[in-house]
């Protein structure tokens, strides 16, 4: 049997941007992807501490160094500029494989992105 399980977790950032005309995705610093194990196209969920909304989009990697968090298209709707957010994804694996697993989960500093 396989099942989904938490594969990596951005927990508690604040959106930087919000890009409307923009064709869609979270766009995200490189050194966050690298810390949470994620990559460019990755689909991931985003959850709004604000307002509750919940999303599914994929990623797009922002300057490294920057702390960038932006939704773009739709998505900037919903989670808006200083909105904090968490961005999770998930990965397929086999039930025992995913017993052992641990997941990439970062608690950057909420007020500047950073990695502590």
């Amino acid at each position: 049997m396989r099942i989904e399980v938490l594969k990596s977790k951005i927990h508690r950032v604040t959106v930087t941007q919000a890009d409307l005309d923009y064709i869609g995705s979270v766009t995200i610093d490189e050194d966050l992807m690298d810390a949470a194990n994620l990559i460019e196209n990755e689909k991931v969920d985003v959850f709004n501490y604000n307002n509750g909304e919940r999303l599914s989009t994929y990623v797009i990697k922002g300057e490294r160094g920057s702390g960038v968090i932006c939704l773009n298209g739709p998505a900037s709707l919903k989670i808006q500029v200083d909105h904090q957010i968490i961005i999770v994804s998930y990965a397929s694996m086999d039930f025992e494989e995913a017993k052992k697993f641990r997941p990439s989960v970062v608690f950057p500093d909420s007020k500047s992105n950073k990695l502590r």
